[in-house]
């Protein structure tokens, strides 16, 4: 049912809609944009990710290599990965979250 029982305003639901989907696309560019930092070993090893959660950097500090323990190396690479991950996904989360909430709560197949 429609908001006192009449006909939905056709005009103004196009509008909403279009609307929606002009902010979608414009909060979507900017994760695209946004680079997000994870961190492990007190910094030996940093990651990047777009706000699509896209890896786009590696770094690993000369201190973190040890060709005798190559397991702690993958295990600070692979926290530092989740770390940025966490990041894209809060940033995800507070960007569409409001924008996709009208829309019975998400949008099938994105993380939030």
């Amino acid at each position: 049912m429609f908001p006192g029982g009449g006909q939905p305003n056709m005009q103004a639901l196009l509008k909403q809609a279009q609307k929606m989907q002009e902010d979608l696309a414009k909060a979507q560019q900017e994760l695209a944009a946004a680079r997000l930092t994870g961190t492990a070993g007190g910094g030996l090893v940093e990651a990047t990710v777009s706000g699509n959660g896209e890896l786009t950097a590696l770094t690993i500090a000369p201190a973190a290599v040890d060709p005798e323990d190559t397991e702690t190396l993958a295990d600070l690479v692979l926290a530092a990965v989740r770390d940025a991950g966490a990041a894209a996904q809060k940033l995800q989360a507070e960007r569409m979250g409001p924008l996709t909430q009208g829309l019975g709560g998400g949008i099938p197949g994105l993380p939030f």
